[in-house]
């Protein structure tokens, strides 16, 4: 089934690293939401501001990871 969304770089990033949504919702010190990043891992189109609350709480998660915008998401906002 495809829906014509594009996998994200992100979704692949938190499966190898058994991720979950809380635990970015939970390491997030903004306003991110479960809904919000679940859209961005489906490929739906979030504004920069959602992606990068995303980009700074994965690496919070991971403890200080280097990841930016431009490495999680392939859409251009």
């Amino acid at each position: 089934m495809n829906d014509g969304l594009e996998r994200q770089p992100l979704d692949e990033l938190m499966e190898r690293r058994s991720l979950t949504n809380d635990d970015l919702v939970r390491c997030s010190g903004e306003q991110l939401t479960h809904k919000q990043l679940q859209k961005a891992r489906k490929g739906k189109r979030v504004t920069p501001n959602i992606q990068g609350k995303i980009v700074r709480a994965l690496n919070a998660a991971l403890g200080g990871g280097a990841y930016t915008q431009r490495n999680l998401f392939n859409q251009s906002s």
